[in-house]
């Protein structure tokens, strides 16, 4: 067994997990280590020109791209560990139902800890967007498909299989602000009257 490996610390169970992707206050013991070695996992990251986002009132924490204007002299040649991600008008349109659902869950006075929607329901709200294109079984099969997309970058997660619902995380809160989806459903509303994609961008995050 090699000898020359640098003394274990346990935060790196945390940071492995920061890399994997988001932690929650309900993964338990990385969460704990990584409020508890918060200073050395951020420097540790930040040598890697990664910005560590703690939220504690949301429960969460995830790693983000520092913006080119912040970097240091130097850090410009690192390569970039994470891209934004382009999202289509149909997955846009997602984000912004969810982004509301989650919206409308927080205002409510609810025991619930996990904001759930039902696909029909979200559905029900897809068609406004999309009358005329296509009959339900194409929308629904959309849906499913920008569903699918989301689940893969951590916004969404499915809760039940029947009835189909899924939980929207609070992730997605971190990347889509309050004065972003006001921003994106006024321009979804501009679209809507006009009946024409090119009135919405497409979303990075």
């Amino acid at each position: 067994m090699r000898s020359d490996y640098p003394e274990f610390r346990d935060w790196s169970v945390a940071a492995v997990r920061l890399m994997q992707g988001v932690v929650e206050l309900e993964d338990g013991r990385p969460w704990h280590l990584l409020l508890a070695n918060s200073s050395q996992i951020e420097q540790y990251f930040a040598r890697l020109g990664l910005q560590l986002v703690i939220d504690e009132s949301e429960g969460l924490a995830y790693l983000k791209q520092f913006s080119e204007e912040t970097l240091p002299p130097g850090y410009e040649a690192i390569p970039k560990l994470f891209r934004s991600t382009r999202f289509s008008f149909e997955q846009t349109v997602l984000c912004v139902l969810l982004r509301d659902a989650l919206r409308r869950f927080e205002e409510e006075d609810t025991r619930d800890d996990r904001c759930v929607v039902e696909e029909s329901d979200l559905l029900d709200q897809w068609k406004g967007f999309f009358s005329g294109q296509g009959d339900e079984v194409r929308q629904q099969r959309d849906l499913q498909s920008a569903l699918r997309k989301l689940d893969e970058l951590g916004f969404v997660r499915r809760f039940t299989q029947e009835p189909p619902s899924w939980e929207v995380r609070r992730i997605l809160k971190a990347r889509l602000t309050a004065e972003d989806l006001e921003h994106l459903q006024r321009q979804l509303q501009s679209a809507l009257a006009n009946r024409g994609r090119n009135e919405v961008p497409t979303t990075e995050m």
